[in-house]
């Protein structure tokens, strides 16, 4: 689908992810508004789209400006308050991961869409990766039988310089490890086996002592309500790169390893009487200079949200879902806390 569509997009929040959505949104529709309270963000990045550019987002919302979704690229903390405003402004929402950094906080977004009934979307663009977009057909198809268990590995660097003068690290605006770096391959534990039951875990703080407000690593052993038993390991600590975010899952009729630095590469398949080929290539990672983030798929979150909008898709990923992933990041900082 193309600009052909004429959905209009907003953005609020001007970092660096807001270039990726930027490209996107103006691709398959409109970008017509942008805000950031650094308001030569909001200056520069219109300039790039011919936006206007707001420096509150009191003036976004109060204008007329016919937008029709707004993505919300604020830090963490803010995702909520501003989905919250946009929604009951009577905005469609596109909310980057993670979708708040409590439950209750997901509830209140959930609660404000039913009401102003507008849509939800987020953002969970690894569920776009070729070989999790297969790995996903052939757990639906039934070909790994019965799932027994599952391996999650979230093996990242983020040096002191990442952290240096940014909200990130922060209790209130980041909230943690799981929620800034790992929420996309938290997703991916309730998108391909289901939700989590009972959580035992163990975090620390070992080289990000007076950086960072929580822990830099951390392990969990989990149980799933359909029996399924989880592991999963985190940290930020591999050695001055990126090294690994794969999982593998464990089934009566085969066994899958998806892995590589961003779950992009299908590093292992031993399926009964099946096997899966010809996978497309999938996009490089983010870029954010000194480090990379996950899959640089919003290209496919965008046109989601326009065919959804022009009634012709299915939302990919929904608030309930994104509830469903801060909701197991709890549990397990829950456990850690009370271990």
């Amino acid at each position: 689908m193309s600009k052909r569509a004429k959905i209009k997009f907003a953005i609020i929040g001007c970092g660096r992810i807001a270039q990726r959505h930027a490209k996107h949104a103006d691709h398959f529709g409109d970008l017509t508004a942008v805000c950031d309270i650094e308001f030569s963000k909001a200056t520069e990045l219109g300039e790039q789209y011919n936006a206007t550019p707001y420096a509150t987002i009191a003036e976004l919302l109060g204008s007329d400006n016919k937008v029709d979704v707004i993505a919300i690229c604020t830090p963490n903390g803010l995702h909520a308050e501003h989905t919250i405003r946009s929604l009951k402004e009577g905005y469609h929402v596109l909310c980057e991961k993670p979708m708040a950094i409590n439950v209750n906080d997901c509830t209140d977004m959930i609660i404000a869409a039913d009401k102003s009934n507008r849509r939800l979307f987020i953002v969970k663009q690894n569920r776009f990766n070729p070989p999790i977009a297969a790995l996903k057909k052939v757990i639906d198809e039934g070909r790994l039988g019965q799932l027994l268990s599952v391996q999650l590995n979230c093996f990242w660097n983020r040096n002191d310089e990442y952290y240096n003068n940014s909200w990130k690290g922060t209790r209130d605006l980041d909230g943690g490890t799981l929620f800034t770096q790992f929420s996309h391959f938290i997703d991916l534990l309730y998108f391909l086996i289901g939700d989590v039951k009972k959580v035992s875990a163990i975090v620390s703080n070992h080289l990000h002592k007076g950086i960072i407000d929580f822990a830099d690593q951390g392990v969990a052993i989990m149980e799933f309500y359909n029996g399924v038993q989880g592991a999963l390991h985190f940290t930020v600590n591999s050695h001055a790169k990126n090294m690994e975010g794969s999982i593998t899952i464990f089934g009566e009729k085969g066994t899958v390893k998806v892995g590589g630095q961003y779950l992009n590469e299908l590093e292992y398949q031993n399926i009964a009487d099946y096997e899966i080929t010809d996978l497309p290539k999938g996009n490089p990672p983010n870029e954010y200079g000194q480090y990379q983030g996950s899959m640089s798929n919003h290209d496919d979150v965008y046109q989601n949200v326009v065919e959804v909008i022009t009634g012709n898709g299915v939302i990919s990923a929904n608030g309930s879902e994104g509830l469903k992933t801060v909701e197991i990041i709890e549990k397990i900082y829950s456990a850690a806390e009370n271990a």
